[in-house]
């Protein structure tokens, strides 16, 4: 008879329980991972172009374009690529001292062995005034980026960049080459890279261009993943950015990163539904077994007004290795969620934006915001606004006119025209010398459309109504019951901007020595 030590019965016993709870741990993981996620669309919502997107340990961190709004380059962070919240900007204090205007398509990346997080940027050069490829890197998404500076600026312009390790663990970078800007070729560009991120090394090599029908006039905003024996990129082609857009995006594939590239035959694989509209220049991100494409898209309802909006999809394969889409996003999203209040008794929320050429100043309390006025912006004065997220929204402020002694009201704010760079421009309602006023600013003149008098200088409320994007109405109140409709209804459509949808918010037109009380803004979609 064999006899055995209870010693070591105790702890072969304890050994197999863990591994069991740790094998099942595992399987809960990977069944968790399996699951698909849980999509409601935009998961962006609003004006948020170009976005991308890199998972770090448990979470995700997305960014999008900034166009001219500070702070520049919001961080986004999420735990199931469905529902985020703003935890940081690459640059919160303002623009790099190098670049001027156009901070377009941020491309976050990870570096695991490092413990690093970059972010690559577009921004036009101040003296060559070229459109730069540039990069920022922080030790965490959510700390203090540092910035290193223009990357490659060609001729003709550099943009859209994608970092990406060949077959053999090389880093590259990529972009796209501007050429479209001056009705040439928009070759895709690779280069190696130091593994600081700051500087190219050898010389640039070709990926593929646009050279099919569909593709027309340029391609853009690529992004690189690897699956089995391919490396796989999406692409975007077509006009991305106003109501005549017919943006769409393709995929190709190489057994190696620089190639030799195909492009599917039966490109383009992301198209227009009934839902949205000129899909493309997006980021893969895997999640579990599964690759998602987060991507920007007008919505049918919003549109041009609303802006180009952040949607996920899950990536098919086809039988022959090739990453399709199904097209059937929808838009799920309840406008309710969208509503939005503030005080400004605690510090100023993040959403906010300002011009990225203004240094604004302002003070938060229990008094609410005290706005100080200005005659910047093409003299649309202080600008404090947030991206509008549905066609359909009123926007109501309370102004106390008695601790106010510059113009101040609500305003929407877009460009005097539909043109690329077109100053901003906009409409809305203000007091100024106990009078309410419907204003349009426009290449630096103020036209007054109609006046009302307010009655005495107790605070009043301002409520501009939106429909369809760009048809307002608006209305006063003294008391807060009883509303006071003021002129007539009005098409701001002429002022919608390029390759962004409208801003809203407030203002404050004056001397610098002026200021406007803020109590409260309440924005309430339908």
């Amino acid at each position: 008879m064999i006899k055995l030590n209870t010693k070591w019965i105790g702890i072969l016993l304890a050994f197999f329980l863990a591994s069991a709870c740790q094998s099942a741990k595992e399987d809960r993981q990977k069944n968790k991972e399996a699951e698909d996620v849980a999509i409601v669309n935009p998961v962006l919502p609003g004006d948020h172009p170009d976005p991308t997107v890199v998972k770090v340990g448990e979470y995700f961190y997305a960014s999008a374009t900034s166009n001219e709004w500070a702070p520049l380059f919001p961080i986004f962070k999420s735990a199931d690529l469905v529902n985020w919240e703003i935890v940081n900007y690459v640059f919160p204090d303002g623009a790099p001292e190098w670049a001027r205007n156009n901070f377009w398509a941020p491309e976050l990346a990870y570096d695991e062995n490092q413990g690093k997080f970059y972010a690559y940027y577009t921004a036009r050069d101040k003296e060559s005034n070229r459109l730069s490829v540039a990069v920022a890197s922080a030790d965490s998404p959510e700390g203090e980026f540092t910035d290193h500076g223009p990357l490659v600026a060609q001729e003709a312009g550099s943009i859209d960049a994608y970092e990406a390790r060949d077959e053999n663990g090389k880093l590259f970078l990529t972009w796209k080459e501007d050429g479209n800007s001056r009705g040439l070729p928009t070759p895709i560009w690779a280069q190696e890279i130091n593994e600081e991120r700051t500087k190219l090394l050898g010389k640039p090599q070709e990926l593929f261009r646009n050279d099919q029908e569909w593709e027309m006039h340029l391609i853009e905003g690529i992004s690189i993943f690897r699956k089995n024996d391919y490396f796989y990129a999406t692409y975007s082609a077509g006009a991305c950015c106003d109501v005549a857009c017919n943006y769409r995006a393709g995929v190709a594939r190489a057994k190696k990163l620089l190639g030799p590239w195909e492009k599917y035959e039966k490109n383009p694989v992301l198209m227009d539904n009934e839902d949205w509209k000129c899909a493309g220049h997006g980021t893969v991100v895997k999640n579990g077994g599964e690759h998602y494409l987060l991507y920007h898209a007008y919505s049918t309802e919003g549109s041009v007004y609303v802006g180009r909006e952040g949607v996920l999809e899950k990536i098919n394969w086809t039988a022959d290795g090739w990453p399709v889409f199904e097209n059937k996003a929808t838009y799920d999203l309840e406008k309710s969620s969208l509503s939005f209040t503030d005080d400004f008794s605690a510090s100023l929320n993040p959403i906010w934006q300002w011009r990225v050429t203004q240094d604004i100043q302002y003070t938060t309390g229990d008094q609410g915001l005290l706005l100080a006025a200005s005659e910047e912006n093409e003299q649309l004065g202080t600008l404090l606004v947030q991206k509008s997220t549905s066609p359909e929204y009123s926007i109501e402020v309370t102004i106390d006119p008695a601790k106010s002694d510059a113009m101040g009201g609500i305003l929407l704010v877009g460009g005097a025209n539909n043109g690329f760079g077109a100053p901003v421009a906009g409409m809305g309602l203000a007091v100024k010398d106990g009078e309410v006023q419907v204003i349009e600013n426009r290449d630096q003149k103020l036209e007054v459309k109609v006046t009302e008098k307010l009655a005495s200088e107790v605070p009043v409320q301002l409520k501009m109504d939106v429909t369809e994007g760009h048809i307002l109405k608006f209305s006063f109140s003294q008391d807060g019951a009883e509303w006071t409709t003021i002129g007539t209804q009005y098409d701001a459509a002429h002022l919608v901007p390029w390759g962004m949808g409208y801003r809203l918010g407030i203002f404050a037109k004056g001397n610098v020595d002026q200021n406007v009380n803020y109590k409260q803004v309440t924005i309430t979609a339908n």
